[in-house]
Protein backbone atom coordinates (compact mmCIF):
# COMPACT_ATOMS: atom_id res chain seq x y z
CA UNK A 1 0.00 0.00 0.00
CA UNK A 2 1.46 3.39 -0.97
CA UNK A 3 1.91 6.26 1.51
CA UNK A 4 -0.97 8.29 0.09
CA UNK A 5 -3.39 5.43 0.59
CA UNK A 6 -2.08 4.65 4.10
CA UNK A 7 -2.96 8.19 5.16
CA UNK A 8 -6.64 7.52 4.43
CA UNK A 9 -8.56 6.02 7.40
CA UNK A 10 -9.37 2.35 6.92
CA UNK A 11 -13.16 2.80 6.99
CA UNK A 12 -12.93 5.46 4.30
CA UNK A 13 -10.87 3.08 2.17
CA UNK A 14 -13.57 0.44 2.58
CA UNK A 15 -16.28 2.96 1.71
CA UNK A 16 -14.49 3.94 -1.49
CA UNK A 17 -14.39 0.36 -2.69
CA UNK A 18 -18.00 -0.30 -1.69
CA UNK A 19 -19.21 2.85 -3.43
CA UNK A 20 -18.01 1.50 -6.78
CA UNK A 21 -19.65 -1.89 -6.17
CA UNK A 22 -23.14 -1.11 -4.90
CA UNK A 23 -22.14 -1.52 -1.26
CA UNK A 24 -20.23 -4.81 -1.30
CA UNK A 25 -16.52 -5.68 -1.09
CA UNK A 26 -14.42 -8.80 -1.26
CA UNK A 27 -11.90 -9.95 1.34
CA UNK A 28 -9.17 -9.83 -1.31
CA UNK A 29 -9.97 -6.18 -2.02
CA UNK A 30 -9.78 -5.35 1.67
CA UNK A 31 -6.34 -6.95 1.87
CA UNK A 32 -5.27 -4.93 -1.20
CA UNK A 33 -6.52 -1.77 0.55
CA UNK A 34 -4.12 -2.47 3.43
CA UNK A 35 -6.38 -4.09 6.04
CA UNK A 36 -5.10 -7.17 7.82
CA UNK A 37 -7.04 -10.25 8.88
CA UNK A 38 -7.66 -9.02 12.42
CA UNK A 39 -9.10 -5.69 11.21
CA UNK A 40 -11.50 -7.45 8.85
CA UNK A 41 -12.63 -9.98 11.45
CA UNK A 42 -13.10 -7.23 14.02
CA UNK A 43 -15.40 -5.33 11.69
CA UNK A 44 -17.39 -8.50 11.11
CA UNK A 45 -17.86 -8.98 14.87
CA UNK A 46 -18.93 -5.36 15.36
CA UNK A 47 -21.42 -5.46 12.47
CA UNK A 48 -19.56 -3.05 10.21
CA UNK A 49 -19.25 -5.85 7.64
CA UNK A 50 -21.85 -8.54 6.91
CA UNK A 51 -21.06 -11.80 5.16
CA UNK A 52 -22.92 -12.31 1.84
CA UNK A 53 -20.79 -15.10 0.40
CA UNK A 54 -17.57 -16.64 1.57
CA UNK A 55 -15.05 -13.80 1.30
CA UNK A 56 -17.63 -11.20 0.21
CA UNK A 57 -19.26 -8.67 2.53
CA UNK A 58 -21.91 -5.97 2.57
CA UNK A 59 -20.69 -2.75 4.13
CA UNK A 60 -22.70 -1.16 6.94
CA UNK A 61 -25.91 -3.19 6.72
CA UNK A 62 -26.93 -6.82 6.15
CA UNK A 63 -29.59 -6.27 3.46
CA UNK A 64 -28.34 -7.03 -0.05
CA UNK A 65 -30.54 -7.01 -3.14
CA UNK A 66 -30.66 -5.79 -6.72
CA UNK A 67 -27.31 -4.79 -8.18
CA UNK A 68 -25.48 -5.46 -4.91
CA UNK A 69 -26.64 -9.08 -4.98
CA UNK A 70 -25.27 -9.48 -8.52
CA UNK A 71 -21.92 -7.84 -7.74
CA UNK A 72 -21.56 -9.96 -4.59
CA UNK A 73 -22.12 -13.15 -6.60
CA UNK A 74 -19.58 -12.06 -9.24
CA UNK A 75 -16.99 -11.27 -6.57
CA UNK A 76 -17.62 -14.63 -4.92
CA UNK A 77 -17.09 -16.54 -8.17
CA UNK A 78 -13.97 -14.64 -9.16
CA UNK A 79 -12.37 -12.88 -12.09
CA UNK A 80 -13.84 -13.52 -15.53
CA UNK A 81 -17.37 -14.09 -14.25
CA UNK A 82 -20.21 -11.98 -15.68
CA UNK A 83 -23.96 -11.63 -15.17
CA UNK A 84 -25.84 -13.55 -17.86
CA UNK A 85 -29.11 -15.22 -18.90
CA UNK A 86 -32.14 -14.01 -16.88
CA UNK A 87 -30.03 -11.82 -14.61
CA UNK A 88 -28.49 -10.03 -17.62
CA UNK A 89 -31.95 -9.69 -19.16
CA UNK A 90 -33.13 -7.89 -16.01
CA UNK A 91 -30.09 -5.59 -16.09
CA UNK A 92 -30.85 -4.66 -19.71
CA UNK A 93 -34.58 -4.32 -18.80
CA UNK A 94 -35.65 -6.75 -21.52
CA UNK A 95 -37.17 -9.22 -19.07
CA UNK A 96 -38.02 -8.60 -15.40
CA UNK A 97 -37.00 -11.01 -12.68
CA UNK A 98 -38.11 -11.24 -9.06
CA UNK A 99 -35.74 -14.11 -8.29
CA UNK A 100 -32.94 -13.66 -5.75
CA UNK A 101 -30.94 -16.35 -7.54
CA UNK A 102 -28.23 -14.75 -9.66
CA UNK A 103 -27.30 -16.24 -13.03
CA UNK A 104 -23.68 -15.91 -14.07
CA UNK A 105 -21.44 -17.25 -16.81
CA UNK A 106 -17.74 -18.08 -16.65
CA UNK A 107 -15.49 -19.57 -19.30
CA UNK A 108 -13.98 -22.02 -16.86
CA UNK A 109 -15.09 -23.97 -13.81
CA UNK A 110 -15.74 -22.04 -10.62
CA UNK A 111 -16.79 -23.10 -7.14
CA UNK A 112 -20.54 -23.27 -6.58
CA UNK A 113 -22.07 -20.59 -4.36
CA UNK A 114 -25.47 -20.54 -2.61
CA UNK A 115 -28.06 -18.54 -4.52
CA UNK A 116 -25.98 -18.56 -7.70
CA UNK A 117 -26.71 -20.46 -10.91
CA UNK A 118 -23.38 -20.65 -12.72
CA UNK A 119 -23.24 -21.46 -16.44
CA UNK A 120 -19.99 -22.54 -17.99
CA UNK A 121 -19.65 -21.30 -21.57
CA UNK A 122 -16.88 -19.75 -23.60
CA UNK A 123 -17.04 -15.97 -23.65
CA UNK A 124 -15.09 -13.60 -25.86
CA UNK A 125 -14.43 -9.90 -25.15
CA UNK A 126 -17.13 -9.09 -27.73
CA UNK A 127 -19.67 -11.01 -25.62
CA UNK A 128 -19.32 -8.85 -22.51
CA UNK A 129 -19.53 -5.25 -21.37
CA UNK A 130 -20.07 -3.29 -18.14
CA UNK A 131 -23.37 -1.68 -17.08
CA UNK A 132 -23.46 0.48 -13.94
CA UNK A 133 -20.29 -1.20 -12.72
CA UNK A 134 -21.59 -4.73 -13.35
CA UNK A 135 -19.80 -7.05 -15.80
CA UNK A 136 -22.59 -8.43 -17.99
CA UNK A 137 -23.18 -10.15 -21.32
CA UNK A 138 -24.07 -7.88 -24.23
CA UNK A 139 -27.73 -7.71 -25.35
CA UNK A 140 -27.00 -10.00 -28.32
CA UNK A 141 -25.21 -12.61 -26.19
CA UNK A 142 -27.94 -12.32 -23.53
CA UNK A 143 -30.58 -13.23 -26.13
CA UNK A 144 -28.51 -16.20 -27.28
CA UNK A 145 -28.31 -17.38 -23.66
CA UNK A 146 -32.03 -16.80 -23.07
CA UNK A 147 -32.80 -19.15 -25.96
CA UNK A 148 -31.35 -21.94 -23.80
CA UNK A 149 -33.68 -21.32 -20.87
CA UNK A 150 -36.90 -19.69 -22.13
CA UNK A 151 -39.83 -21.04 -24.18
CA UNK A 152 -40.33 -19.63 -27.68
CA UNK A 153 -42.94 -16.98 -26.84
CA UNK A 154 -40.92 -15.65 -23.90
CA UNK A 155 -37.90 -15.38 -26.19
CA UNK A 156 -39.96 -13.42 -28.72
CA UNK A 157 -41.03 -11.03 -25.98
CA UNK A 158 -37.40 -10.48 -25.00
CA UNK A 159 -36.54 -9.70 -28.63
CA UNK A 160 -39.51 -7.31 -28.84
CA UNK A 161 -38.39 -5.47 -25.72
CA UNK A 162 -34.79 -5.23 -26.91
CA UNK A 163 -36.06 -3.69 -30.15
CA UNK A 164 -38.33 -1.28 -28.25
CA UNK A 165 -35.41 -0.18 -26.05
CA UNK A 166 -33.21 0.16 -29.15
CA UNK A 167 -30.49 -1.99 -27.67
CA UNK A 168 -27.59 -2.86 -29.93
CA UNK A 169 -28.17 -6.50 -30.89
CA UNK A 170 -25.80 -6.45 -33.86
CA UNK A 171 -24.21 -9.82 -34.44
CA UNK A 172 -27.12 -11.75 -32.93
CA UNK A 173 -26.84 -15.25 -34.33
CA UNK A 174 -27.34 -18.88 -33.40
CA UNK A 175 -24.44 -20.78 -31.86
CA UNK A 176 -24.31 -24.41 -32.92
CA UNK A 177 -24.23 -26.90 -30.11
CA UNK A 178 -26.22 -24.71 -27.73
CA UNK A 179 -29.41 -26.09 -26.25
CA UNK A 180 -31.44 -23.20 -27.64
CA UNK A 181 -29.98 -23.28 -31.15
CA UNK A 182 -33.14 -24.65 -32.76
CA UNK A 183 -35.44 -22.34 -30.81
CA UNK A 184 -33.44 -19.22 -31.68
CA UNK A 185 -33.20 -20.29 -35.33
CA UNK A 186 -36.99 -20.67 -35.46
CA UNK A 187 -37.65 -17.30 -33.82
CA UNK A 188 -35.13 -15.35 -35.90
CA UNK A 189 -36.48 -16.82 -39.14
CA UNK A 190 -40.17 -16.17 -38.38
CA UNK A 191 -40.35 -13.27 -35.95
CA UNK A 192 -39.79 -9.60 -36.72
CA UNK A 193 -38.52 -8.02 -33.47
CA UNK A 194 -40.89 -5.41 -32.07
CA UNK A 195 -44.02 -6.67 -33.88
CA UNK A 196 -45.58 -8.54 -30.94
CA UNK A 197 -44.68 -6.38 -27.94
CA UNK A 198 -47.57 -6.96 -25.55
CA UNK A 199 -48.40 -4.89 -22.48
CA UNK A 200 -50.34 -7.40 -20.40
CA UNK A 201 -50.57 -11.07 -19.64
CA UNK A 202 -53.96 -11.17 -21.34
CA UNK A 203 -52.55 -9.81 -24.60
CA UNK A 204 -49.75 -12.36 -24.45
CA UNK A 205 -52.28 -15.10 -23.77
CA UNK A 206 -54.20 -14.08 -26.91
CA UNK A 207 -51.07 -14.36 -29.07
CA UNK A 208 -50.47 -17.84 -27.66
CA UNK A 209 -54.12 -18.61 -28.42
CA UNK A 210 -53.57 -17.59 -32.07
CA UNK A 211 -50.52 -19.84 -32.32
CA UNK A 212 -52.30 -22.78 -30.71
CA UNK A 213 -55.21 -22.56 -33.18
CA UNK A 214 -53.13 -21.98 -36.29
CA UNK A 215 -54.29 -18.41 -36.79
CA UNK A 216 -52.01 -15.91 -38.55
CA UNK A 217 -50.10 -13.62 -36.24
CA UNK A 218 -51.62 -10.11 -35.94
CA UNK A 219 -49.73 -6.88 -35.41
CA UNK A 220 -49.83 -5.88 -31.76
CA UNK A 221 -50.57 -2.47 -30.17
CA UNK A 222 -50.39 -0.57 -33.45
CA UNK A 223 -51.97 2.62 -34.74
CA UNK A 224 -54.88 2.10 -37.14
CA UNK A 225 -56.50 5.26 -38.50
CA UNK A 226 -55.03 7.33 -35.65
CA UNK A 227 -56.26 4.92 -32.96
CA UNK A 228 -54.15 2.43 -31.06
CA UNK A 229 -55.65 -1.05 -31.19
CA UNK A 230 -54.75 -4.28 -29.43
CA UNK A 231 -54.47 -6.52 -32.50
CA UNK A 232 -54.70 -5.88 -36.23
CA UNK A 233 -54.76 -8.13 -39.29
CA UNK A 234 -53.97 -5.62 -42.04
CA UNK A 235 -54.97 -7.71 -45.07
CA UNK A 236 -58.34 -8.60 -43.57
CA UNK A 237 -58.86 -5.08 -42.16
CA UNK A 238 -59.71 -6.79 -38.88
CA UNK A 239 -59.24 -5.26 -35.44
CA UNK A 240 -59.52 -7.34 -32.27
CA UNK A 241 -59.79 -5.72 -28.86
CA UNK A 242 -59.30 -7.88 -25.78
CA UNK A 243 -61.47 -6.83 -22.85
CA UNK A 244 -60.21 -7.70 -19.39
CA UNK A 245 -62.23 -7.09 -16.25
CA UNK A 246 -60.18 -4.18 -14.95
CA UNK A 247 -59.86 -1.90 -17.96
CA UNK A 248 -63.22 -2.13 -19.71
CA UNK A 249 -65.98 -2.60 -17.15
CA UNK A 250 -66.58 1.01 -16.08
CA UNK A 251 -69.38 3.01 -17.74
CA UNK A 252 -66.91 5.58 -19.09
CA UNK A 253 -64.66 2.88 -20.59
CA UNK A 254 -67.69 1.13 -22.10
CA UNK A 255 -68.83 4.30 -23.84
CA UNK A 256 -65.33 5.22 -25.03
CA UNK A 257 -64.78 1.74 -26.46
CA UNK A 258 -68.04 1.89 -28.46
CA UNK A 259 -67.20 5.29 -29.91
CA UNK A 260 -63.79 4.03 -31.04
CA UNK A 261 -65.35 0.88 -32.51
CA UNK A 262 -67.84 2.94 -34.51
CA UNK A 263 -65.14 5.26 -35.84
CA UNK A 264 -62.99 2.30 -36.93
CA UNK A 265 -66.00 0.68 -38.60
CA UNK A 266 -66.74 3.87 -40.53
CA UNK A 267 -63.10 3.85 -41.66
CA UNK A 268 -63.62 0.40 -43.18
CA UNK A 269 -62.41 -1.95 -40.46
CA UNK A 270 -64.21 -4.81 -38.81
CA UNK A 271 -63.93 -4.64 -35.02
CA UNK A 272 -64.32 -7.69 -32.79
CA UNK A 273 -64.26 -7.54 -29.01
CA UNK A 274 -63.31 -10.70 -27.12
CA UNK A 275 -63.69 -10.87 -23.37
CA UNK A 276 -61.23 -12.67 -21.16
CA UNK A 277 -64.07 -14.93 -20.01
CA UNK A 278 -65.04 -15.95 -23.54
CA UNK A 279 -61.45 -16.64 -24.49
CA UNK A 280 -61.36 -19.15 -21.67
CA UNK A 281 -64.83 -20.73 -21.94
CA UNK A 282 -65.37 -20.86 -25.71
CA UNK A 283 -61.91 -21.06 -27.33
CA UNK A 284 -62.96 -23.28 -30.26
CA UNK A 285 -65.83 -20.96 -31.17
CA UNK A 286 -63.64 -17.86 -30.94
CA UNK A 287 -60.92 -19.51 -33.03
CA UNK A 288 -63.35 -20.52 -35.79
CA UNK A 289 -64.83 -17.03 -35.99
CA UNK A 290 -61.38 -15.46 -36.25
CA UNK A 291 -60.34 -18.04 -38.83
CA UNK A 292 -63.23 -16.98 -41.06
CA UNK A 293 -62.66 -13.27 -40.46
CA UNK A 294 -58.93 -13.39 -41.22
CA UNK A 295 -59.55 -15.23 -44.50
CA UNK A 296 -61.97 -12.66 -45.93
CA UNK A 297 -61.75 -8.99 -46.78
CA UNK A 298 -64.34 -6.30 -47.09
Amino acid sequence: MDEQLSAVPADRRIARIAERQHGVVSRAQLFEAGLHRGEIDGRLRRGHLHRVHRGVYAVGHPRVDGSALVIAAILACGEGTVASHRTAAAIWAIRPSASRRVELTASWAKARRPGVLLHRNRLTPADTTVVDGIPVTTPARTLVDLADVLPRRALERALDEAEYLRLDCGGLRQIRGRRGHGRLTHVLSRHAPGTTRTRSGLEDRFLEFCDAHGLPRPRVNVIVDEKEVDFHWRAARLVVEIDGDAAHRTKKAFETDRIRDAELTVAGHRVVRITEERLGTAPAEVAEQLRLLTRTRR
